[in-house]
């Protein structure tokens, strides 16, 4: 019997019209940006008129014994305050396809731009806010700011820094800089406080979160812990998926035995539910993007430790830890030279500066982080 069959050109050939686009994380950071000067990240649009650089105001509490009966008149306070500059730059991105790829294409590939240059967005913001924690606090005008790549992150980028660099700012701000589970981890040589640290006491747990909590409260000038509206106070503390994963190990007994798990106590039960750990008035976030920068930017970090072992940065933040600058939000944009109606492009604006809030005290030089400390965990990858 001849069994007739198809020949390829004829075989019928369905796609999918539906893209399956890659997962891109919502900016983990968003629940924690605010326009109120409360807020961990604060939003400011001061610049949506116009403008390259926007000065961002800070001002320290009293802190004099005042007078009771004697003469107060000579014996006045002054107020101790800074004007903290963030330059703003330019983010672009766009797609382009013609009438003939339009008319192969049988999944409408180029109606994804949009989704895909919103995506873009969230992951550049949510990077560049992580550098930005990072950063060393400057002065000066970002190296790049105008170039064609543009440079948002204010300060000086960790991984472009030099030693002496990263030495100064560890000295500055060495009353908000904690090194695993002691103090006395702490030297003025960044390097040598990175290679204190021991791949067993020096993990993110919850003894050494509380110590970096400790470290927060006791700053000066202080670092603010952020209210909720129930008049709760709170830090928040990002952290990367290996340091996120050694914290969880060492709190699953407080979880066990002091989380509901009977009916529907298992929601809210970290030991069940993956999210937010929260450990003496600190809500830890977990950004697995920090460790990822620590493997692919920070690489000095990747080999810090006292056996040549990886380091992690922990970001605790009190009352504006950080700034999101923004001088235009971002909008669509199409291409114009179109040739006739026969190319289409379509594409995204937008103009922002993001930096680590920080002061200079009126008396001195130091540079000195205003709403947050770091602290520095060894960690192993998977």
């Amino acid at each position: 019997m001849a069994v007739t069959t198809v020949q390829s050109n004829n075989k019928l050939v369905k796609f999918t019209q539906e893209i399956n686009r890659e997962w891109v994380r919502e900016n983990l950071f968003s629940p924690y940006m605010g326009e109120d000067m409360t807020s961990i990240i604060r939003r400011k649009f001061d610049l949506k008129n116009g403008g390259e650089q926007m000065n961002i105001p800070l001002v320290t509490r009293l802190q004099g014994a005042g007078r009771g009966a004697g003469t107060l008149a000579g014996n006045e306070e002054k107020i101790d305050n800074y004007g903290m500059r963030v330059w703003l730059d330019w983010a672009r991105h766009a797609v382009v396809t013609n009438k003939a790829e339009q008319q192969k294409d049988s999944a409408d590939i180029f109606g994804e731009a949009k989704p895909l240059l919103s995506d873009w967005m969230k992951e550049l913001q949510r990077d560049e806010l992580i550098a930005a924690l990072m950063a060393l606090p400057s002065e000066s005008a970002p190296t790049n700011l105008g170039t064609d790549n543009g440079q948002r992150v204010n300060g000086l980028l960790y991984d472009e820094a030099t030693a002496a660099q990263r030495n100064t700012w560890n000295s500055d701000n060495s009353d908000r800089i904690v090194y695993g589970a002691a103090i006395s981890n702490y030297n003025s040589t960044h390097a040598t406080a990175l290679a204190n640290l021991d791949s067993t006491n020096d993990k993110f747990t919850a003894s050494n979160l509380a110590l970096l909590k400790r470290a927060a409260m006791a700053a000066n000038p202080k670092i603010r812990p952020h209210k909720t509206k129930d008049g709760y106070e709170h830090y928040v503390a990002f952290a990367g998926t290996n340091s996120f994963r050694d914290l969880k190990a060492s709190l699953e007994t407080i979880n066990k035995d002091g989380r509901p798990r009977e009916g529907d106590g298992m929601k809210n039960n970290p030991l069940f539910q993956d999210g937010d750990q929260v450990y003496d008035g600190v809500i830890v976030r977990q950004v697995p993007e920090i460790s990822s920068f620590v493997t692919n930017v920070w690489t000095t970090l990747t080999t810090a430790n006292s056996t040549g072992s990886r380091v992690e940065p922990v970001f605790l933040c009190g009352q504006q830890a950080a700034v999101f600058a923004i001088g235009q939000m971002a909008k669509p944009t199409f291409r114009k030279e179109d040739d006739y109606g026969f190319i289409t492009g379509t594409g995204v604006e937008t103009a922002y500066g993001v930096s680590k809030v920080f002061k200079k005290p009126q008396a001195g030089t130091k540079l000195v982080q205003w709403g947050m400390a770091t602290g520095f965990y060894a960690t192993a990858t998977d």
